[in-house]
């Protein structure tokens, strides 16, 4: 009975650790006509709300950068909010 415990806890360990090296979140870029610092506040505010996102806002390029498990429809929708045109570019996988 004590062994068979130890081979549980032993095999979660190895389970666990090989995870980070084995998950890739997407990286969706889109573009939203931001014009100025107001409307990347638009942004930021409407993410925050959403949750569950990590995202990067390139202002000049009218670009927004998001890493999250919700998927491309929702996210675009959600930047919608904001009033301002924006539309899905693509993906890139990251580690």
């Amino acid at each position: 009975m004590v062994g068979a415990g130890s081979l549980q806890r032993t095999l979660q360990v190895v389970v666990n650790a090989a995870e980070p090296s084995s998950v890739f979140l997407q990286k969706h870029e889109f573009f939203v006509d931001m014009t100025c610092e107001g409307c990347s506040n638009a942004v930021t505010r409407v993410l925050h709300r959403l949750g569950g996102v990590q995202f990067d806002i390139d202002l000049p390029n009218k670009k927004v950068y998001i890493e999250s498990e919700h998927n491309v429809d929702t996210l675009l929708e959600t930047l919608k909010k904001t009033g301002k045109s924006a539309s899905y570019l693509g993906e890139k996988t990251v580690q």
